[in-house]
């Protein structure tokens, strides 16, 4: 498997197929994910020619496990040296859940020059909640239950179930898109862990996880998007475990960016993309360009 090695020595794998003279798209999978979780994306965007490059950063699928660097700044940091490694311009950046802001953090520090577009599934860009103050508007798109009264303990061991989201009776269809999905890597038992930890609660984080996921929570990342005049599409699950659907549209609508859009796939919780393959495939190919759409779907194998 390819690598590439940061600046303070981390090992980080990738996976990459599709059009090697394609226009470049950098999957970053959400909290605990893995690369592979990606699989119909890869394959129906690389059936319509574009070189898709699928990276597990650091703590992640099968790159290096380290204690240091448990930062979105870090992640950020280890994106630039990736593009930069592989010598990758006019990239589309395609970020789920944590990796969407990873996206935001490394605009933030490196601004967009490698970068063309952007597509953010199913992550808010503020994950507190907050009423606002006289003349400022409140974020009421963050986190269900996630307030400043506990913004330092509700992901104190974890994430928190919500008692939102997709019904329990359709999650053994998120299950086995997901097994489907990541089966080339590991044992079932061991990916459908490594994967769904976060989202099922139940997993005992390390230190250094804890670490992240808290750096991720209170952030805010909604001044680098309104600033921002790239392209960018916002996806939301309709029935998304972590947060209101109406997040996408209120993103869209930060700083007034005319080439920001939104939408919301429906039946879908936070794994979006792996949910609603064919759905999200050909929401992302309408707003990378002209394509034979239909290759989102026949693509997906």
């Amino acid at each position: 498997m390819p690598s590439i090695t940061t600046s303070d020595g981390v090992r980080l794998d990738y996976r990459e197929s599709g059009d090697p003279a394609g226009r470049p798209v950098v999957l970053l999978a959400g909290f605990l994910a893995p690369a592979t979780s990606w699989r119909y994306q890869v394959d129906a965007l690389g059936a319509a020619g574009f070189r898709m490059l699928a990276l597990d950063l650091r703590g992640h699928g099968t790159s290096e496990h380290r204690d240091s660097g448990n930062s979105m700044a870090r992640r950020a940091a280890d994106l630039r040296e990736f593009l930069v490694a592989l010598a990758l311009r006019d990239v589309v950046l395609v970020g789920g859940s944590m990796g969407g802001n990873t996206i935001w953090a490394y605009l933030d520090a490196e601004g967009p020059e490698l970068v063309s577009q952007i597509v953010i599934i199913d992550q808010t860009p503020k994950m507190l909640n907050t009423t606002g103050h006289p003349g400022e508007a409140g974020w009421p798109c963050g986190f269900y239950g996630y307030t400043e009264a506990n913004r330092h303990t509700l992901f104190g061991s974890g994430v928190p179930e919500t008692g939102h989201g997709t019904p329990p009776q359709k999650r053994g269809r998120r299950i086995v898109r997901m097994l489907g999905a990541t089966g080339s890597g590991g044992s079932p038992v061991s990916v459908l862990t490594s994967a769904l930890r976060s989202v099922l609660a139940k997993h005992e984080l390390t230190t250094g996880e804890l670490e992240l996921l808290h750096n991720h929570a209170v952030a805010d990342w909604r001044d680098v998007i309104a600033a921002s005049r790239l392209p960018v599409l916002f996806i939301a699950g309709r029935e998304s475990e972590f947060w209101p659907a109406g997040h996408a549209a209120a993103s869209a609508l930060l700083g007034g960016n005319p080439a920001a859009c939104s939408i919301v796939i429906e039946n879908a919780g936070h794994a979006t993309n792996l949910e609603q393959p064919d759905e999200v495939n050909l929401a992302v190919l309408e707003f990378l360009g002209p394509r034979v759409r239909e290759a989102a779907v026949g693509g997906r194998g």
